[in-house]
């Protein structure tokens, strides 16, 4: 961006009174997912014309706000699409052979086969939640595994891919033996709850890599005390860092700290997205 001619101030690791104490003086500012953009940092900069969010979910930001500012509101969507995807098939991975679990006994010096034995992506049925970039570089690693694909997306109605199926939400929930959700986050709470739990077959894994809140953590445990969902597997938590602490330390469940983006070749794609979406609207 400097050799685009553009002044970058390059500052990290700031306590909220510090933003709002020198946002006033920018034009442009990027920000990841720590940063918290809310209505008073829009109100306090006065010079801000555009917000860009490195990574995929804007919900750190207030969009309204930015908006009725006249702030624009930016991303980089396709960045982090192939990262996160093989994150989600690598937790159905891990599910389905209980690979975390099995490490964790062999390193105490365990030998227990025979209480590992799993289950194989191949001829499963995958539920895909949201058909976005993601949802689609899901669904085809999850074809080239031979699992079914099912998909639904409240936005999206047809997609131009033979290998994907696209049904209501009742219909996914009620047959998937894999759910995966990669939708952002929405002011109407969880899009699974305890009414799609209970439509769902007995054994169904569940997958969350997209943002915390879409699927409701009670809700979830429920359903793994009483065997619908077999196992879950989750990246991201209605907080964070979580301390929901059952949810934890169920055995069936495999967590990560929100690290769907974190690899080297998402965050250079992404540097390289927000220099480039920058360098364009200075030189609208």
């Amino acid at each position: 961006m400097r050799q685009a001619g553009l002044d970058v101030d390059e500052k990290t690791g700031m306590a909220p009174e510090e933003l709002l104490a020198v946002v006033g003086d920018y034009d442009a500012m990027v920000v990841r997912s720590a940063t918290k953009v809310k209505k008073d940092v829009i109100q306090a900069a006065k010079n801000l014309k555009v917000v860009v969010r490195g990574g995929v979910g804007v919900d750190n930001i207030d969009v309204e706000a930015a908006k009725a500012a006249g702030v624009e509101v930016k991303n980089t969507p396709a960045a982090s699409s192939a990262s996160v995807a093989e994150l989600a098939i690598g937790l159905m991975f891990a599910c389905a052979r209980q690979i975390p679990q099995a490490t964790a006994s062999t390193k105490e010096h365990k030998w227990e086969k025979k209480r590992f034995s799993g289950t194989e992506l191949l001829g499963k049925t995958l539920g895909i939640i949201g058909i976005g970039r993601i949802g689609r570089e899901v669904a085809k690693r999850a074809h080239a595994l031979g699992m079914t694909v099912l998909a639904f997306d409240a936005f999206i109605t047809k997609v131009d891919d033979p290998n994907i199926k696209m049904v209501s939400m009742d219909e996914l929930v009620s047959n998937a033996d894999y759910i995966t959700l990669h939708i952002p986050a929405s002011k109407d709470g969880a899009i699974l709850g305890e009414k799609q739990f209970g439509m769902m077959k007995k054994g169904v894994t569940i997958i969350n890599a997209a943002r915390g809140g879409v699927v409701c953590e009670k809700a979830l445990l429920a359903a793994l005390e009483n065997g619908t969902v077999k196992a879950a597997a989750l990246d991201v938590f209605e907080k964070e860092p979580t301390e929901n602490w059952p949810l934890i330390d169920h055995p069936n469940v495999i967590l990560t700290p929100h690290i769907g983006a974190a690899t080297k070749e998402a965050q250079d794609r992404i540097g390289e997205e927000l220099a480039d979406i920058l360098i364009a609207w200075s030189r609208k």
